[in-house]
């Protein structure tokens, strides 16, 4: 089946058998615990629903098929999916980070695991002559985002992804920026497609969620182990609410990208603009990969103004439409300031070495009318 199709149907077939409801919506199945005839055999396979859960697996069946892979879990949140993954390693192994990462991922690597014996290194490594600088012999994983968030550099997965499997090094890729629609890591060669579910895969600021997609067996296993053992589950209601979303992410997505194209032309015309920040664009350093290796450049873009912090922060309190607000991915268009909102916990030495200056504004175009949108944007500027 086509994306679309299967984002509508898959995991949510209908029961048509004797004593089944023909639901053609999955229903949400709250029960906590399943009752059973034999004591060595759970019903349909349920015990408990940290354990497993009717509703999670119809949705976790649908983002297999979605990424393309052969198992999917679902958790709480876009963390606690990092979390699970990191939860795979041992003391004295080694990361290897994209520099320009999440805020929040490096504050988990940096504050949490690295207080239990777990090395991070931070490297630009959109060509794999800088990786090679940064692995060692105790290195196990390497994480990857791909556009980075917030200034959507691109990483060549397949070639990094390659060099990996001959250093037997498991790759992650965060492939929330892009979403399934447009970026398909798995078939790139990684070993882990992750996604915080908040955005674009939900879409709708409503239920906060994450999810981790792979093909290798054993790895999967580890996985499904720590989801039940360590309990980060996503609830039945909010799977439920994930599965909604999934079935409009194809028009979504193509929505997004459209805006955002007409936002960065527009943006692009403006005087008061330094540089702009999207994949889409032929001047981006990493355009000819992102054609490459996705189909599409999705909703995501940041720009720098040239404008001192008071005026850019007064650019931004003056937004009537466009909402200042952290998270990204849905049907409002939201912007926000990384220095002071997602990526406040990193130093400012750090976020300087890497290139995220103050003067960077992150804009996740929604899907509202673009004319709006653009205006929105133009009467801000015309105020500083």
């Amino acid at each position: 089946m086509k994306f679309s199709t299967t984002s509508i149907h898959s995991g949510n077939k209908p029961n048509l058998k004797a004593g089944g409801s023909g639901d053609v919506i999955i229903p949400i199945h709250l029960s906590t615990t399943f009752a059973r005839k034999k004591i060595d055999n759970p019903t349909a396979g349920y015990e408990y629903s940290r354990s497993g859960n009717p509703t999670r697996y119809a949705l976790e069946k649908n983002l297999t098929n979605l990424e393309e892979g052969k198992w999917a879990y679902a958790f709480s949140s876009g963390l606690s999916a990092i979390t699970a993954v990191l939860l795979t390693l041992q003391k004295g192994d080694h990361v290897v980070s994209i520099d320009d990462v999440y805020g929040g991922t490096r504050r988990l690597f940096n504050q949490v695991f690295a207080n239990f014996g777990i090395e991070f290194t931070y490297g630009d490594f959109a060509n794999n002559n800088e990786l090679r600088r940064h692995v060692k012999t105790n290195t196990k994983l390497i994480w990857i985002e791909s556009p980075t968030n917030p200034l959507l550099k691109i990483v060549d997965i397949a070639s990094v992804c390659q060099f990996a499997r001959e250093k037997n090094i498991i790759t992650v890729v965060d492939n929330t920026f892009a979403s399934p629609y447009f970026q398909r890591p798995l078939k790139l060669g990684a070993t882990i497609s992750l996604h915080s579910m908040t955005k674009y895969i939900g879409g709708h600021s409503d239920v906060i969620a994450g999810c981790i997609i792979g093909n290798d067996k054993i790895l999967g296993e580890k996985i499904k182990f720590i989801q039940n053992a360590a309990g980060a589950i996503l609830s039945p209601f909010d799977s439920f609410q994930i599965l909604k979303g999934i079935k409009t992410l194809s028009l979504r997505m193509e929505k997004h990208e459209e805006n955002a194209k007409k936002i960065v032309t527009f943006l692009s015309k403006n005087d008061k603009i330094k540089k702009i920040y999207y994949p889409g664009i032929p001047t981006h350093k990493g355009n000819n990969i992102a054609r490459k290796q996705m189909s599409g450049f999705s909703g995501m873009l940041s720009f720098e103004l040239k404008a001192s912090l008071r005026s850019t922060l007064t650019f931004l309190e003056n937004l009537k439409i466009i909402s200042i607000a952290e998270s990204l991915g849905v049907v409002e268009s939201l912007i926000e300031h990384p220095a002071s909102m997602t990526h406040a916990s990193i130093p400012r030495q750090d976020r300087e070495k890497i290139g995220l200056s103050d003067g960077l504004i992150r804009l996740s175009v929604g899907i509202e009318d673009a004319y709006d949108l653009i205006r929105d944007l133009n009467q801000a500027l015309k105020i500083i």
